[in-house]
């Protein structure tokens, strides 16, 4: 009966995308641009239903492309270059790293005596973390999958919660918050992420001001800090975890909270320094120019000579390999939606629905396509690679108030990621550890893109209108 299922899920996937497939005569879409988001969609509503593993389904996406003669072997196997996926395997085998030598079980149990009376509060801290290192750490991967992430999954660990055993009791809650934290302190700041920049020069280019560091900060102060408060109490709402009270676990739990080993073993003190050598070199990127993803396996490496991971460990890393495959598979195909001419004609069908409105209207019919037009990408840097410049191009033409605008989109080229599990490397991190359900990740998402459109729209534009932006 399982496998029947199973196999039901997998027609509807098929179905749908064949559907789409044959129906590219209908529209003016060029031709393998529509296949190709044919073959996308059913990917994607494979996340959902989850008929196989994603890997797999992200694979035979792949070949059907490949095998169909839609594109080349060399352009299928283009994603699995992209430096963006390797920083998430490095990041993946540091979580091992953290958990594995006990250190992040010594920094869950920190966390717990300084913040955890209960979960609400670690919720908080959480954020606190995340709005420190926001402006400092220039990979939002680096920051939530290989500094944040480990902690929040040993701290979950900690309290009795894991994938396999209760994990609604702490787990989905404290990851929902941890990933969804990462973004709003990527949003705040022009360093947040690493391609905040990138909107920094199309803003310039596109609007002729200077969207640098203070203003980007000084516009997402507000709006963030008021996203950063009210989010653990929203995603108490969404996904309560069924811990509240940590004092009140039992007194096993408390002997166990308290018998940490005083004494840090070798390989954590290791592993501590690489850490801090990895933050500071990714906060200081700007005057070395090394890489976040060549840090991130310089540090691996070093763990590994140091006999803090044994290269067996990583190889058997299947949580790193598997978003290694999925991850890349992902990005080449909404790579090659851009190259194969769909994003282009999507554009261009937008421009005309807006067409005769005014200014106002057009920037929030805009917002809305370029926030929700996430779910075809399975990057944030792609998605405002390739959307960002005509989209704000668009705008300009129409829309008198260029600092509301680029502040709008450049905070929704983040805040967009919320929308499903596979749209930045934390999220693909946080969604590895196995705490959220895929449905509950996309729904969680839903309800939490209604949050940020309401906060930086409503706050945000109360805050621009004090500093005279419209």
């Amino acid at each position: 009966m399982k496998r029947t299922k199973l196999n039901i899920k997998l027609l509807i996937c098929i179905a749908v995308g064949a559907a789409l497939w044959f129906s590219s005569g209908l529209t003016d879409a060029p031709e393998k641009g529509w296949q190709i988001f044919a073959v996308l969609t059913a990917v994607v509503l494979s996340l959902i239903l989850k008929p196989y593993p994603t890997g797999i389904m992200v694979l035979s996406g792949l070949i059907t492309l490949a095998v169909t003669q839609t594109v080349t072997i060399g352009e299928t196997l283009a994603g699995f270059g992209e430096p963006t996926v390797w920083l998430v395997v490095a990041a993946f085998m540091i979580a091992d790293s953290v958990i594995n030598t006990g250190l992040g079980k010594r920094i869950a149990f920190k966390l717990v005596s300084l913040f955890g009376k209960t979960t609400l509060r670690l919720a908080y801290s959480i954020c606190f973390t995340e709005l420190i290192l926001g402006p400092v750490v220039p990979s939002n991967t680096a920051r939530g999958g290989g500094v944040i992430g480990p902690v929040v999954n040993s701290l979950s660990a900690a309290l009795g919660s894991t994938p396999e055993h209760e994990p609604e009791k702490a787990g989905r809650y404290l990851t929902l918050v941890g990933a969804h934290a990462n973004l709003i302190s990527s949003a705040m700041f022009l360093t947040g992420m690493a391609a905040n920049p990138l909107m920094g020069e199309f803003v310039e280019s596109i609007y002729g001001i200077d969207f640098g560091w203070e203003t980007w900060a000084l516009g997402a102060i507000v709006p963030g800090l008021t996203g950063l408060i009210l989010l653990p109490l929203v995603l108490y709402k969404i996904a309560k975890p069924g811990l509240h009270e940590i004092i009140d676990t039992g007194s096993k739990k408390r002997i166990e909270l308290h018998s940490a080993d005083p004494i840090m073993s070798r390989k954590e003190k290791v592993l501590s320094y690489v850490l801090i050598m990895m933050l500071a070199l990714w906060s200081t990127h700007s005057l070395h120019g090394i890489d976040t993803t060549v840090v991130a396996w310089a540090g691996v490496s070093v763990l590994v000579f140091f006999n803090v991971q044994k290269w067996n460990d990583l190889a058997g890393n299947d949580k790193a390999w598997d978003a290694l495959i999925w991850l890349g598979g992902l990005i080449t195909i909404a790579r090659l939606l851009t190259t194969y001419g769909f994003i282009d004609w999507f554009v261009l069908n937008i421009k005309g629905w807006v067409e005769g409105y005014n200014g106002f209207l057009i920037l929030m019919i805009l917002l809305l396509v370029y926030f929700y037009s996430m779910y075809m990408f399975s990057s944030l840097s792609a998605h405002l690679t390739a959307l960002a410049p005509t989209f704000l191009a668009l705008t300009a033409i129409s829309f008198g108030y260029p600092l509301v605008a680029a502040a709008l989109f450049s905070y929704f080229s983040l805040l967009c990621g919320c929308l499903t599990p596979y749209s930045t490397g934390p999220f693909i991190i946080y969604f590895g550890y196995g705490y959220v359900q895929s449905s509950k990740w996309f729904s969680t998402g839903l309800m939490l893109s209604l949050f940020h459109l309401a906060v930086w729209f409503g706050v945000g534009m109360l805050w621009w209108k004090i500093l005279n932006w419209w």
